[in-house]
C-alpha cells in the first residue's frame, strides 16, 4: 500500500469529517436551545418531553434493526446505481415498517401505559393524549436516520447540514414559541417536535433523490440476497445500538419511573439536560464514526494498511479534540446551568460524571465503528453484553451510597470499559496497532493542554458563573489550535487541506 493512497484515506476523512461535524453542530444548537424549553415550558413539563423522547429514541433503535449501520457497510460494496436503490429500498422497509406498527400499538394502548409515568399536576390532564401523539415520531425518526444514513453511505457527508439544523433544531425552537404563545399546554413542544420532523422527512427524501432517484428507488427490484446482507449486517450491530440508546436514554426513563410526582419528571429532565452537554465531546466520535466506517467498508479500502492508517489518523485528532473539550467543559459546568431555569443546578455531579465518560470514549477514536466493519459480527455484542453487566452490577452496587447517582455512575463505568475493550480487540484480532511516537506526542500535548485548562477554571471560581464561560472559551479555542499545530505529524495536517491551510495549521 503506497503512501500516496494512505494520504488519500485521510484526506477523504478529514473532508468528511468537517463536513458531518457542520451537521452534527445540530447535538449543540439542541443545547443552546434546551434553555429555552425550561423556561417556557417548566423543568417538570420538559422531563416528561424528555422521557417520551428517550422512550421514542430506544425503541427507534430497535425497529430500526440498525439499518443505518447496515447501509454503511452493505450500500458501498455495490457498483451499481440499480443495486445501489434496491439496497437504500430494503433499508427503508425494514427500518420503517416495525416502527409503524410499534406506534399504531402504543398509541392504541396509551391509557394502559400512561399510569407507568411520573408527572406534575399540570401534565397529567394530557398526559394520554402526549402519548398517543408523540409515538409517531417513532417512524418519522427512523425515516431521518435512515436517509441521512444512506446519503452519508454515498460519501455525501454534507446535505445533512441544512437538515439537522434548520429544520431538526432550529424549526423546533421556533416552531415551539409559537405553540407555546397560542398556550397549548403540556401539548406545545410535541407538536413543536413531530411538525419538524415530519419538513426533515420531507426534505431528506428530497435531498437523497439528488444521489439517487426516488422513482429508481421504487421501482428497484428487491432480492432474498438483498434483504439478507442487509438484516444480517443489522443483526450484528443491532445489540450495539440498542445498549447505546440504553445508555443514553433508559436512565431518564428509570428517573421517571423511580421518583414519585413531579419529582420523577424534574429528575428525567435534569439528567437529560445533563446527558446533552456531556454529549458535546461524544460529537468528536460520532463524525469520526460517521466518516470512517462507510471508508473502511469500502472495497478498494479493505486492506490492513489503509485501515491502520485511517484509524491512526482519526485516533490523533479525536484525542487532541475530545480531552480539551471535556476539560473545557468540566470547568464551565456551573456556568453552563446557570442558564437553565431554577433547580437545574443539582445536575451538576451528573454533568461531570457523563462528560468524563464520553470524552474518555471520544478519546480513543473510532474504533468500535471500524470493528463494526472489518471485524467479527459476534464481537460488539461480545462488548455489549459485557457494558449491560457492569452496568446493572455498579447501579446496585453504589446506589445504597448515591442514590440515583448511581445509575450516570454504571453508566459511565461501562461506556468506558467498551470502549477500551474495542480498541484492544482490534490490537489483537484485526492487527490494527496506533501506539507508535505519533500517538504518545498526540497524548502527552492532550493531557498538558487539558491540565491547563483545568488549572485556569480553577482560578476562574472567584469569577460569576456566567462571566467563567465567556473567559475559559477563548483559552480552550487556542489549546485545540495549539495541539493540532505542534502535536500532529505533518502528513496529518497535510490531509487537513484547506481547513489545515485556513487555521494556519500547516506552514
Amino acid at each position: 500500500m503506497s503512501s500516496g493512497k494512505s494520504h488519500d484515506a485521510r484526506s477523504a476523512v478529514a473532508k468528511g469529517v468537517w463536513s458531518v461535524f457542520l451537521a452534527k453542530t445540530g447535538q449543540v444548537i439542541e443545547l443552546v436551545t434546551t434553555p429555552a424549553y425550561t423556561w417556557m415550558f417548566g423543568l417538570a413539563t420538559y422531563g416528561l418531553y424528555s422521557v417520551l423522547w428517550s422512550m421514542v429514541n430506544v425503541l427507534e433503535k430497535i425497529t430500526e434493526l440498525a439499518m443505518t449501520n447496515s447501509l454503511q457497510r452493505v450500500l458501498p460494496g455495490q457498483t451499481d446505481e440499480e443495486s445501489k436503490a434496491a439496497v437504500i429500498k430494503g433499508a427503508l422497509l425494514l427500518g420503517i415498517i416495525p416502527g409503524i406498527l410499534v406506534a399504531l400499538i402504543l398509541s392504541l394502548a396509551a391509557p394502559v401505559v400512561a399510569p407507568y409515568f411520573n408527572v406534575a399536576d399540570q401534565d397529567s390532564q394530557q398526559l394520554e393524549m402526549s402519548i398517543r401523539l408523540f409515538i409517531w415520531a417513532l417512524p418519522l425518526w427512523g425515516a431521518v436516520e435512515i436517509t441521512t444514513s444512506a446519503l452519508r453511505a454515498c460519501k455525501a457527508f454534507g446535505p445533512e447540514i441544512r437538515l439537522r439544523l434548520f429544520w431538526e433544531q432550529i424549526m423546533r425552537l421556533v416552531l415551539s414559541v409559537i405553540f407555546w404563545l397560542a398556550d397549548t399546554g403540556t401539548l406545545a413542544i410535541l407538536y413543536a417536535h413531530l411538525c419538524s420532523l415530519t419538513l426533515t422527512v420531507f426534505l431528506s427524501f428530497r435531498v437523497l433523490h439528488k444521489y439517487c432517484h426516488l422513482g429508481l428507488i421504487w421501482r428497484s427490484r428487491l432480492t432474498s440476497t438483498i434483504l439478507h446482507d442487509l438484516f444480517l449486517s443489522g443483526l450484528s450491530v443491532l445489540p450495539v445500538n440498542i445498549s447505546g440508546r440504553i445508555f443514553s436514554d433508559m436512565p431518564v426513563i428509570i428517573l421517571n419511573f423511580l421518583l414519585p410526582g413531579a419529582a420523577g419528571a424534574d429528575a428525567a429532565g435534569m439528567y437529560n439536560i445533563a446527558r446533552k452537554i456531556a454529549s458535546i465531546p461524544q460529537l468528536v466520535g460520532v463524525v469520526f464514526t460517521h466518516v470512517v466506517a462507510p471508508i473502511a467498508a469500502s472495497t478498494e479500502n479493505r486492506d490492513e494498511t489503509t485501515i491502520q492508517a485511517l484509524y491512526a489518523f482519526s485516533l490523533r485528532v479525536s484525542l487532541l479534540l475530545a480531552l480539551p473539550t471535556t476539560a473545557a467543559l468540566i470547568v464551565s459546568v456551573d456556568s453552563m446551568l446557570s442558564l437553565f431555569v431554577t433547580g437545574v443546578a443539582a445536575a451538576w455531579p451528573i454533568v461531570v460524571i457523563l462528560t468524563v465518560a464520553r470524552g474518555f470514549e471520544a478519546a480513543v477514536g473510532p474504533a468500535t465503528a471500524i470493528q463494526q466493519v472489518i471485524s467479527h459480527r459476534g464481537m460488539p455484542l461480545l462488548n455489549t453484553i459485557i457494558g449491560l453487566i457492569i452496568a446493572t452490577v455498579v447501579t446496585l452496587a453504589t446506589y445504597a451510597f448515591f442514590n440515583t447517582l448511581s445509575i450516570a455512575i454504571g453508566v459511565a463505568i461501562a461506556q468506558i470499559v467498551m470502549a477500551i475493550m474495542a480498541v484492544w480487540q482490534l490490537s489483537r484480532m484485526e492487527k490494527i496497532h496506533v501506539l507508535d511516537n505519533s500517538f504518545v506526542r498526540a497524548l502527552i500535548t492532550a493531557l498538558a493542554v487539558s491540565l491547563i485548562l483545568l488549572l485556569v477554571g480553577k482560578l476562574l471560581t472567584s469569577l460569576p458563573a456566567t462571566l467563567q464561560g465567556v473567559v475559559i472559551l477563548p483559552v480552550y479555542l487556542l489549546s485545540l489550535w495549539t495541539g493540532l499545530r505542534y502535536a500532529l505529524p505533518e502528513h496529518d495536517r497535510l490531509a487537513l487541506g484547506k481547513l489545515g491551510k485556513r487555521l494556519r495549521l500547516v506552514s
